[in-house]
């Protein structure tokens, strides 16, 4: 059974419409690269998988069960909202950590909130994951750090660490190595690749065509806000059937 299923999902800004009947699934232990030109509605999508964004139409199902459907109101109730939030982890293009904590303390806050809210986690343990995902990251060393004394490939595995903190079903990267230098690009996406062989369901936007290709379980392209082309990333980006896909990818020298 597919981990998420996405159906006939529709949203508009105004009378612009960014996101046009989008529907796919994907499996447990699966990596889901999407792929577009800026403005094709890839951003918008992780933002309404993630519910920072409502769609106008459409079904999200996680793990069999119905989270969200626009002609449900009961799947939109804002306390509801929150919860189907932690199925998902969100990592930003531009970092987005707090410059008054620590890497560790960004890490554990949202962790150390929810404790607050059930008791069920003391602040020693909360700490000794945060570590554990830091040095996992590479950063055990970086713990005390603000983001101001972090470089930008630094900053963005304190990111995917905090988003890895609460368990969530299903990692999502929003073009995480747009923002970085091309020296620091490699240690972020050989962070994700590193979490791809551990079979951690994610769903990566990026324009990081050949990472796309080696890296993704499935490819998905999109222009315009619908899905133009979708299968085995190899087959997608070496040999796209679309003439859209092949105009796209044929800014790319490596393919």
């Amino acid at each position: 059974m597919a981990i998420l299923e996405v159906k006939h999902i529709e949203k508009h800004f105004g009378a612009t419409q960014v996101l046009k009947d989008i529907s796919f699934s994907l499996e447990k232990g699966q990596a889901l690269s999407i792929i577009g030109s800026s403005g094709s509605g890839k951003t918008t999508l992780l933002r309404c998988l993630n519910f920072l964004e409502k769609p106008d139409h459409g079904i999200i199902s996680v793990n069999g069960n119905v989270i969200f459907d626009a002609q449900d109101s009961s799947t939109q109730l804002e306390k509801e909202i929150r919860k189907k939030r932690l199925h998902f982890g969100l990592v930003f293009q531009n970092f987005n950590l707090f410059p008054q904590y620590t890497a560790l303390q960004n890490v554990t806050l949202a962790r150390e909130l929810m404790a607050k809210e059930h008791g069920n986690e003391t602040k020693a343990e909360i700490e000794a994951a945060g570590m554990a995902l830091l040095e996992q990251m590479g950063l055990a060393d970086r713990a005390g750090h603000y983001p101001h004394q972090l470089s930008g490939g630094q900053q963005q595995r304190v990111a995917i660490a905090r988003a890895l903190a609460l368990h969530p079903d299903i990692l999502c990267f929003d073009e995480p190595t747009s923002a970085l230098d091309p020296e620091l690009t490699g240690e972020v996406l050989r962070v994700i690749r590193e979490l791809a062989e551990k079979d951690t369901t994610m769903i990566i936007v990026t324009h990081e065509m050949a990472f796309a290709r080696d890296v993704a379980d499935h490819v998905i392209f999109m222009d315009e806000g619908v899905i133009v082309e979708q299968g085995d990333p190899k087959e997608v980006i070496n040999n796209p059937k679309e003439e859209r896909t092949r105009h796209f990818l044929a800014r790319y020298t490596e393919g």
